[in-house]
């Protein structure tokens, strides 16, 4: 049995149908729900974290297949060996990685996929390059192409670059989906806990018009005085301070 087949037949053994169904509803897999058709084998997440360190050599070809599962936890366990892959190895074989992942994302397709792969294999990656597919991404149709953009700014803020997690907030504050409103208000606040005068300037120019979540999230670790100043009185937009 090759490497492959052993990974599937070990994630198959771990099946849980009863914690199966718990996660199609956690993770919205119903007809309209953001993961409809999603199939689930009810495995934790731990043991996934384990088997993707055992199995980490696989080649990219074995870990494209596992990808495009129509099984959750096969397609976790693709993108966790990614992200253990991609430390390891050295610039070419990390801008293959990159490449990969930017041609697979139909294949990202619920947040916990892009949370765990986007920071550590993205942010990592165009630290000190261009980011110019973020903003693509950003202005996408796709919401996990979105969601990708806002999370993979976490990576950057963790060394103090806020721009670009301001600007990608800023195109993705009049969007609809709960799942944005919750990224780009979780960003907002690392944001703040890096530097809360950024933040603060972002919620003065924008607090009257983000979606009640953002706010809620960005403004978390706040004391309770200042949240209740911008949840009861979310200050307007000033013409002095658009540029």
């Amino acid at each position: 049995m090759d490497k492959l087949a052993q990974l599937k037949s070990r994630l198959n053994s771990r099946e849980d149908t009863e914690k199966a169904k718990t996660l199609s509803r956690f993770f919205k897999t119903g007809k309209g729900e953001y993961g409809e058709g999603d199939r689930f084998l009810g495995i934790a997440v731990p043991i996934q974290r384990k088997l993707a360190k055992e199995f980490v050599e696989l080649e990219l070809s074995e870990v494209e297949q596992l990808l495009e599962s129509p099984i959750h936890e096969y397609r976790l366990t693709a993108l966790l060996i990614l992200t253990y892959q991609f430390p390891k190895v050295q610039a070419i074989a990390q801008a293959e990685i990159v490449r990969f992942y930017l041609s697979h994302t139909q294949w990202i397709n619920n947040w916990d996929l892009v949370d765990t792969s986007c920071r550590p294999i993205l942010g990592v990656y165009l630290l000190e390059r261009d980011r110019s597919i973020l903003y693509e991404f950003a202005h996408s149709q796709n919401l996990w192409q979105q969601r990708i953009a806002m999370i993979t700014t976490g990576e950057f803020i963790k060394h103090r670059q806020f721009a670009d997690t301001i600007a990608i907030a800023e195109i993705l504050l009049g969007h609809s989906h709960d799942l944005i409103h919750k990224a780009v208000g979780w960003m907002l606040r690392e944001v703040g806990k890096k530097e809360s005068p950024v933040l603060e300037e972002f919620l003065d120019r924008y607090a009257s018009q983000m979606p009640r979540t953002t706010l809620r999230y960005a403004i978390e670790h706040f004391d309770e005085e200042k949240r209740k100043s911008y949840l009861q009185n979310p200050r307007p937009i000033s013409p002095s301070t658009i540029s």
